[in-house]
């Protein structure tokens, strides 16, 4: 069942959304295929570091996070954080199933274009059996992300 706060918080912001439940996936490819969710459409949040600050990465399901890209594009010093500053910093989410609401966790969200050209994205909900669909624009309007193309 997705976590209360983050029901909550889409709730507060009048995002629409759909949660639904799969069998448990642990990587994002394998969550968006139990889902039944096109890999394009899958968000996959990546918890990253930058000089000691942090910030969630929303990227396809089939994608990987360039670190080489996002130096180039955000300056130097960004690297993957470790499941123990995730665990740390998302509270009521399972290790690896944190959704990409970064207002929920104080965070700043950066986002890979590609994302916006689908209508919907889905994205895990806390756990990893939950997933939670927005509208793609919701997502934006709420979030307001770094979109960035690469």
């Amino acid at each position: 069942m997705v976590p209360a706060t983050i029901k909550n918080y889409l709730d507060e912001r009048r995002v629409p959304f759909r949660a639904s439940e799969h069998p448990f996936g642990v990587t994002a490819q394998m969550t968006a295929y139990r889902a039944h969710v096109s890999g394009k459409r899958f968000g996959k949040t990546v918890l990253l570091k930058q000089n000691g600050r942090y910030l969630i990465a929303l990227v396809p399901a089939a994608e990987t996070v360039d670190l080489a890209v996002l130096n180039e594009i955000m300056g130097p010093g960004i690297t993957l954080a470790g499941e123990d500053e995730m665990a740390a910093l998302f509270p009521s989410c399972e290790a690896g199933a944190m959704p990409p609401l970064g207002g929920l966790f104080g965070l700043p969200v950066i986002a890979d274009a590609c994302l916006g050209k689908q209508a919907t994205i889905t994205f895990n909900g806390g756990t990893h059996t939950d997933v939670i669909e927005v509208r793609w624009a919701d997502f934006v309007d709420a979030e307001h992300p770094r979109i960035i193309a690469h």
